[in-house]
């Protein structure tokens, strides 16, 4: 019985240790994939639009990874 539950530990244990190293590279992929954004860009969560932030990152809701927003262009000077 002992050694069932030392067992359980063990595999308990390993599993949370990969699961904090895969979240580290999945940071760091986040990080390389995002650090291109121009001034004015904003950020916000495709689950959560009210999120908005004015650089990449994390939604405080949800977790997942913050996207650009599209900026409207404005055509109103041009004429077609």
């Amino acid at each position: 019985m002992k050694s069932l539950i030392l067992t359980a530990i063990a595999a308990i244990a390993l599993f949370i240790s990969a699961c904090n190293s895969n979240s580290t590279s999945d940071k760091n992929k986040s990080a390389d994939s995002t650090s291109v954004h121009t001034a004015g860009t904003t950020y916000t969560c495709p689950m959560h639009p009210e999120v908005v932030s004015d650089k990449p990152g994390k939604c405080p809701k949800c977790k997942m990874d913050l996207v650009a927003k599209e900026q409207k262009e404005d055509h109103s000077g041009h004429q077609h």
